[in-house]
């Protein structure tokens, strides 16, 4: 058995909004930095409600971030066309790992986002 495997899960409404945390990530699809707003709005709103949302809010935010500051350089890469296609690497890479996060997160397990620049601690 993994140490993930003993820990007690959290409540159905604990997992649920830690998931929201991650999938708010899909507003940046149709409202511009809405990646980056919809995580830090909901990891304000219930950091404090239970720790597991406060880690998963977090891990979000973090990789929210990363994928903001990843998504500029490749806007300057535009310039010498390279960017093109790290763009949509970026993009696809952020959209699949955060679904990942959230389905993780709804089954009770924290997630950790690889590639992420842990900015907020």
């Amino acid at each position: 058995m993994s140490d993930q495997e003993l820990l007690p899960k959290p409540s159905q409404e604990v997992r649920q909004w830690a998931m929201f945390c991650h999938l708010s990530a899909l507003l940046g699809i149709w409202i511009p930095f809405g990646n980056l707003i919809g995580p830090l709005i909901l990891w304000q709103m219930k950091r404090e409600s239970d720790p597991f949302i406060d880690a998963q809010g977090k891990e979000a935010l973090n990789f929210q971030i990363t994928v903001a500051i990843v998504t500029a350089i490749c806007i300057l890469l535009m310039l010498v066309i390279v960017g093109f296609f790290l763009y949509g690497l970026v993009t696809i890479a952020a959209l699949v790992l955060a679904i990942i996060g959230g389905v993780k997160a709804n089954e009770g397990f924290p997630y950790r986002y690889p590639f992420t620049w842990r900015l907020i601690k």
